[in-house]
């Protein structure tokens, strides 16, 4: 399935994309793609609604947070060897973690703040992985059963807070709007092979980031097994996976966001995001 949620901020309604493509409204069956309803039970449920007989949503809605106020917001950083490269780092020999706030989730399309005095915002597409069971001390033959499905995540970074402040990555990661995802959460059974899936994204209309989950130096079970050795994971939480290359930090010279630009996101069958920069 993939599922989305539709509205104006404060009021969306969960919803799924029906065979056609249409947009049909799932809240008489579950309240919100929250961490109450995001698990197999509801999945499986859902997956024998038939989505044709239920209210029409419009394409031009708005359209919010694929998942809605989740316990975690995870991040793996340096998972793509090319990307640890450009950035002059070495290749991590385990999964280096960091937390994004909660707060800083936002739409796909929405705008991404830039405050005063950011001078060093930047981007970077991401495979998120959405977790549907408990995992706590799992083994990576493990992990699928955990895994509900993936979303598009944009791990904006403003680098100067990230790597010039004194401190952890997360103040860097943090910020408001900072964390586009979705459109989709696309459960697992709609992915081919989810270590062979095409990502890119454009600024302005040019092509900065083009990669592929395949280069990922940790896979996606090896993740939520090495991330579950050290916090558990709940219904809901979120792992973004890390970065191919291409992202402002790494360019020679180095370029980043300002006020207007745009960003234009995709990975394969997960659809895309459409985002403005905008001064706060």
């Amino acid at each position: 399935m993939k599922l989305l949620r539709v509205g104006q901020k404060g009021s969306e309604k969960p919803a799924a994309l029906d065979k056609e493509g249409k947009i049909r409204d799932i809240s008489s069956h579950i309240g919100d793609l929250n961490p109450d309803h995001v698990n197999f039970e509801t999945i499986s449920k859902l997956q024998n609604v038939d989505l044709s007989s239920l209210p029409e949503l419009s394409s031009s809605e708005r359209i919010g947070s694929c998942v809605t106020k989740p316990g975690k917001f995870v991040a793996i950083g340096l998972n793509y060897s090319d990307h640890a490269a450009e950035t002059g780092a070495e290749v991590p020999s385990e999964p280096i973690m960091f937390m994004k706030a909660t707060s800083s989730i936002s739409g796909p399309n929405d705008d991404v703040e830039i405050v005063s005095g950011s001078k060093k915002l930047d981007w970077e597409v991401e495979l998120g992985i959405v977790i549907g069971k408990e995992a706590k001390h799992i083994s990576e033959d493990k992990a699928q059963d955990h895994i509900l499905g993936y979303c598009l995540v944009n791990d904006v970074s403003e680098r100067e807070w990230q790597i010039e402040k004194m401190g952890q990555w997360v103040k860097g990661k943090s910020h408001d709007t900072y964390g586009p995802i979705g459109p989709y959460l696309v459960t697992k059974d709609e992915i081919a092979d989810i270590n062979n899936l095409k990502m890119s994204l454009d600024v302005n209309g040019n092509r900065m980031q083009t990669g592929n989950t395949s280069t990922m130096i940790f896979n996606v079970n090896v993740i939520v097994s090495y991330v579950s050795k050290f916090m558990s994971l709940q219904p809901g939480d979120i792992i973004t996976t890390g970065t191919p290359p291409g992202v402002g930090m790494g360019m020679k010279p180095q370029q980043f966001l300002k006020a207007g630009d745009t960003m234009k996101l995709s990975i394969e069958n997960l659809g895309e995001q459409n985002s403005k920069v905008v001064a706060l």
